[in-house]
């Protein structure tokens, strides 16, 4: 068969490993040719091309971003958008189109799949929100670089006494900020699941204060809300999928705990560098299970899919319920945070 291959949305470790595990597997078992579209959907749009062999995916396994480069690029908002997919899945003579990206690439991957291009999707998103799969690849890569940071941070905080506010990625969910938070035993951890309430976040710092630790550390998602349910961004652009520019809710978080308990506190944004370097042992495997199925689903026929991790199995989803809904952080998380907290 002849296969195209794109990456979209924002890039995140493992996304080489994937596409050099698809490629091998397609070419060494099945005798597959590949097309990697540059840019993501902007990639397909303008049919703007490299080749995907053995050599041209070879010794990327260890590389973080993407040979294929990335974008955030709405087909829908382009006019004619999906005639010129369409267009260039036929000039490639394409059998299939595997996709890898989050709920907003895969949105693209479900309205060309409807219009009859055969596609199968990968799940992408350093987040970790995409519904109907338990971890996404990049995700362990991000949590273990926020760990660090939030480790860093203790021995400088306490050498000044202050609070630091570490804010890391989660648009709509938690899960980086609460896996790095308990990981790195942060003292209060904030997520967009649950409004901010500062004055529960200064009682914890204030209680370890009173009880000889004069230093704190805070973790706060970049999606994370005040009650009166501002985000806090960069400026008033969005991108094409209408998402704004997260930045600035641990300055915020900063300022307010500062203003209630008169203790200095500083804000770091990690930004990202939780995207950048090298992934992880578990992300480089997850991410060739993950390449490897695509490339199975492809020729068992299984079209208009997205391969999952459910439990340690590896399985597949309907593209339609992935994107049907955000996975957000559970009361269990949540719970465990709270456990380790002293109460009110």
């Amino acid at each position: 068969m002849r296969i195209g291959m794109l990456t979209g949305g924002g890039d995140c470790p493992g996304l080489n490993a994937v596409i050099r595990a698809a490629v091998r597997k397609g070419i060494l078992h099945y005798g597959d040719e590949f097309v990697g579209f540059l840019e993501g959907w902007r990639g397909v749009i303008e049919n703007n091309t490299m080749p995907l062999n053995l050599e041209t995916t070879s010794g990327i396994l260890q590389k973080g971003g993407t040979i294929l480069r990335s974008s955030r690029t709405n087909v829908k908002k382009v006019p004619g958008g999906f005639e010129k997919c369409l267009a260039s899945i036929k000039a490639n003579k394409l059998d299939a189109l595997i996709a890898l990206g989050g709920d907003d690439t895969q949105s693209i991957t479900l309205a060309l799949g409807e219009q009859g291009v055969k596609c199968v999707g990968v799940p992408k998103t350093i987040d970790n929100d995409l519904s109907g799969t338990d971890v996404c690849f990049g995700f362990d890569t991000a949590v273990s670089i926020a760990t660090e940071a939030v480790d860093r941070l203790h021995s400088t905080a306490e050498s000044h006494n202050r609070i630091l506010v570490c804010e890391v990625m989660g648009r709509d969910a938690g899960w980086i900020a609460i896996s790095s938070g308990l990981a790195g035993g942060a003292d209060v951890i904030l997520v967009p699941e649950v409004p901010i309430d500062i004055e529960e976040a200064c009682r914890l710092i204030k209680y370890r204060w009173e009880h000889g630790k004069k230093f704190s550390i805070v973790v706060v998602a970049e999606g994370a809300k005040f009650p009166e349910g501002e985000l806090a961004t960069h400026d008033a652009s969005v991108d094409s999928f209408g998402h704004a520019r997260l930045a600035g809710i641990g300055q915020a978080v900063a300022e307010a705990i500062e203003k209630r308990t008169g203790y200095e506190t500083r804000s770091v944004n990690l930004g990202h560098t939780q995207r950048g370097g090298t992934p992880t042992a578990y992300d480089r495997m997850l991410a060739t299970r993950y390449g490897t199925a695509a490339i199975d689903l492809v020729h068992a026929g299984k079209f208009n899919r997205l391969v999952v991790l459910k439990g340690t199995q590896i399985s597949d989803i309907p593209l339609a319920d992935a994107i049907a809904k955000t996975r957000t952080v559970g009361e269990d998380l949540l719970n465990v945070m709270k456990g380790l907290q002293p109460p009110r």
